[in-house]
């Protein structure tokens, strides 16, 4: 199998990352046209319990699964056997998920005040199971530094149920509640769509023997849990505490507002999508560091591996930083572009919460890098602490912030900041202990920033003509500040691109 270097994976998942984003984005315009700030708002109350569901049985996979299959890679122990072990014990985790959800589809909607939203819980259960197959081949894949595999599965799932969300809430927009379950209905098309592909892909591997035949040193069960119920741990607190806020939020604006569903629907379905835009599309440098950073500790070298976490950071601040920038400066024009049906007064608060998250774009940007290069380290239960300490300042300040009126929904996105910048604080001291780096880190930041704040002072002037007009000229001037700058120098980028043809001599950065 040809592998990939960190730069070159990390733009293959980014990629594919942006591209399913686009399509998420043009998605949410004509859904949100479609069902309207109510009907997102009951779509959006589906979601959190879907996630966590998805966190237990899927989420800590291909994380967990990448460092163990480059562990074991760089010691030459078998691979493919991990993969079996994998398969066996999640999917029957997920297929328990998708069973718990179908269950418990009627108390959830009962419970959030919405006991129409009892379809599309149902609708969307098998997906819990799919994609726990899905993540123990993405894995794998990511495991040995193969990232077409999980790129690829990620646009074949995001067309699909963009298609066919699209063509059924158009057809039921009549019925909100119909509508929102044919939307949700397309997920687990989507899903469906990118397991057979992912199948395919696996089972098209030459002169090899077939991954799930292979039964070498076949790890127990109980060695596979270890490795990701950490990461699942982690990855699980804020999906829990989005299902918290399905219930929180909504419970405490219905006290002073007549359109609580409605607030919840732009705060999470809309303002938040566009705020994780830049984490998104992040998402491949923390997933291809993990492989990095594991195979350095693997060798016992903790310099280099520090190091490929800085260069993470480094990365990710890099593409974090202006994004967030440009959602703070643009956020009405951006709001009325990608949703041009939201106007009025719901566009006024839309474009304000989008203006107040933007701090979070870049924090959870560098949290997500953080949280993967401390699992790459084996090192889960310390980001699992982060999330859990920074969840909490989150609920705590909720409860207090939404009491009043005149906060109203923001008061949700103060919270959000707080949040990722508790996890911040917590990762970035775990995963980076020479203060000499750490120092460095914050280094970048500030050069970065600079950077940005010049970039959108070059594109202000063209706010009033278009805003991809701005987005053009501040990327071009942010690209040519950095190539000034230096940025990033050649020994570094060329260190980081050279191709690793040897499982047995990587080092990572």
């Amino acid at each position: 199998m040809k592998t990939q270097s960190y730069i070159k994976g990390a733009l293959i998942i980014s990629v594919g990352g942006i591209a399913a984003k686009i399509l998420g984005a043009f998605y949410r315009i004509p859904l949100t046209n479609f069902l309207g700030g109510e009907g997102m708002g009951v779509y959006q109350m589906v979601y959190p319990f879907y996630c966590l569901l998805l966190t237990v049985s899927a989420t800590g996979i291909p994380a967990a699964l990448a460092r163990a299959v480059s562990r074991a890679e760089a010691v030459g122990e078998s691979a493919p056997a991990i993969l079996r072990r994998a398969l066996g014990l999640f999917s029957v985790i997920g297929l328990c998920g998708s069973f718990l959800m179908f269950a418990l589809a009627r108390p959830m909607s009962a419970a959030q005040g919405e006991p129409g939203a009892a379809m599309a819980y149902r609708v969307l259960a098998p997906s819990v199971l799919l994609v726990s197959v899905i993540s123990c081949f993405r894995g794998w894949f990511q495991g040995r530094s193969s990232f077409y595999p999980t790129a690829i599965s990620e646009l074949v799932e995001q067309a699909v149920k963009v298609g066919l969300g699209l063509f059924f809430a158009y057809t039921y927009r009549a019925d909100v509640y119909t509508a929102v379950a044919y939307a949700l209905l397309s997920v687990t098309c989507g899903e469906l769509a990118a397991c057979a592909f992912i199948l395919a892909r696996a089972a098209g591997e030459r002169g090899r023997r077939a991954l799930y035949k292979d039964v070498r040193a076949m790890p127990s069960a109980a060695s596979l849990l270890r490795i990701t119920v950490p990461v699942t741990v982690a990855a699980g607190i804020l999906p829990l505490s989005g299902v918290i806020d399905s219930v929180l939020i909504t419970r405490l604006l219905s006290r002073y507002a007549a359109n609580a569903t409605a607030l919840y629907g732009l705060y999470s379905g809309a303002a938040a999508a566009l705020a994780n835009l830049p984490a998104s599309v992040c998402y491949g440098l923390a997933a291809a560091s993990i492989p990095s950073v594991s195979a350095n500790y693997a060798k016992g070298d903790a310099e280099a591996g520090q190091k490929s976490v800085l260069f993470a950071v480094k990365c990710t601040m890099f593409l974090a930083v202006p994004a967030a920038a440009f959602l703070l400066l643009f956020a009405p024009q951006i709001c009325a572009f990608v949703f041009p049906s939201v106007t009025g007064a719901e566009g006024a608060v839309l474009a304000r919460l989008v203006r107040i998250l933007a701090p979070s774009s870049l924090l959870l940007a560098v949290v997500q890098t953080l949280s993967a290069c401390l699992t790459g380290r084996g090192l889960a239960k310390y980001s699992a602490l982060a999330m859990a300490a920074a969840v909490s300042v989150k609920l705590i300040l909720e409860a207090v912030l939404l009491q009043s009126a005149q906060i109203s929904v923001f008061g949700a996105a103060y919270a959000t900041n707080a949040c990722y910048l508790v996890a911040l604080l917590v990762d970035l001291y775990y995963s980076i202990t020479e203060r000499k780096l750490r120092a460095r880190a914050f280094g970048y930041f500030s050069v970065f920033a600079l950077a940005a704040a010049a970039a959108m002072a070059a594109a202000w002037p063209l706010r009033g003509v278009h805003i991809l007009l701005a987005a053009a000229a501040a990327g071009c001037a942010y690209l040519l500040i950095a190539a000034v700058a230096g940025f990033f120098g050649a020994r570094e980028l060329r260190f980081a691109w050279r191709k690793k043809h040897d499982y047995g001599r990587r080092t990572g950065l």
